[in-house]
C-alpha cells in the first residue's frame, strides 16, 4: 500500500462524478486551491489503485504521498488542518464539536434519503421526498440572520449542505415558498467561484 501511495508527487482524490461526498472534499479542495490530480471513477471499472489502496473501494479516497484517507468526514478536516487558509472550521473547541455533529447529521439523516431517491426505483419515494424537504424546510429561518450556517463565516458545514442543495431538483424536490433564507443561502452558496469549479459535467446536468 506505501509503496503505491509513494510513487504519487502529486495529491490524488478518486472522485465519483455524482457521488456527494467525493462532491464535498472537491468542494473544499476548490475553495482552499489545492493542487490536486481528481481521477473519475467508474463504479463498475474501479482502477487497480484505487483497490489495493483502500479496503473499501470506496470514493472518495484522498492519497497524499504516503497518507491515504477514505473517510469523508476525516479527509475534510484533514484538508483544512493541512492547508489552513482560509479556514473552514472555529477554532475553539465546542464551536467545532457542534460542526462535527452537523456534518454527521447530514450524512446520517439526509444522504440516505438522496442516495435512495437518486435510484429511481424506490416505492416509498414520495414519502421520502417529502421527508427531506420538510426537513431543509424545518431549517430555513437559520438563515434568515446569517448568510452562512449559524454563522457569518463560511464552513466544512455549508460544504457539507451544498450538494445536497444542488441536487434538489434532480431529485424532484422544490422547497415551498416558507424556505426562502435557505433558498437564498443555497443561491449564496451556487455563486461561489470555488463551488462552480467543484462541479463535474454530470454535476452540471442535474441542473440543466
Amino acid at each position: 500500500m506505501a509503496v503505491i501511495a509513494n510513487r504519487r508527487t502529486t495529491m490524488t482524490l478518486f472522485s465519483g462524478g455524482t457521488d456527494v461526498d467525493s462532491h464535498r472534499v472537491r468542494i473544499v479542495l476548490s475553495e482552499k486551491a489545492i493542487n490536486v490530480d481528481i481521477i473519475d471513477v467508474n463504479p463498475d471499472e474501479l482502477p487497480e489503485d484505487l483497490i489495493d489502496l483502500n479496503p473499501y473501494n470506496t470514493v472518495p479516497t484522498l492519497v497524499d504521498r504516503e497518507l491515504v484517507l477514505f473517510e469523508p468526514a476525516v479527509i475534510v478536516e484533514y484538508l483544512d488542518e493541512r492547508f489552513p487558509h482560509p479556514p473552514l472550521m472555529a477554532v475553539d473547541p465546542v464551536s467545532r464539536a457542534q460542526s462535527r455533529l452537523m456534518f454527521h447529521r447530514i450524512r446520517t439523516d439526509w444522504d440516505n434519503l438522496v442516495e435512495s431517491l437518486s435510484t429511481g426505483n424506490d416505492k416509498s419515494a414520495a414519502k421520502k421526498r417529502k421527508e427531506l424537504r420538510d426537513g431543509l424546510t424545518a431549517i430555513s429561518p437559520l438563515f434568515e440572520r446569517q448568510p452562512y450556517f449559524l454563522s457569518d463565516e463560511y464552513s466544512l458545514v455549508d460544504c457539507a449542505i451544498a450538494p445536497l442543495l444542488w441536487r434538489l431538483p434532480s431529485l424532484g424536490i422544490t422547497l415551498p415558498p416558507q424556505a426562502k433564507p435557505l433558498l437564498e443561502y443555497a443561491n449564496r452558496l451556487f455563486e461561489r467561484e470555488s463551488f462552480q469549479k467543484s462541479l463535474t459535467d454530470a454535476e452540471w446536468e442535474m441542473r440543466k
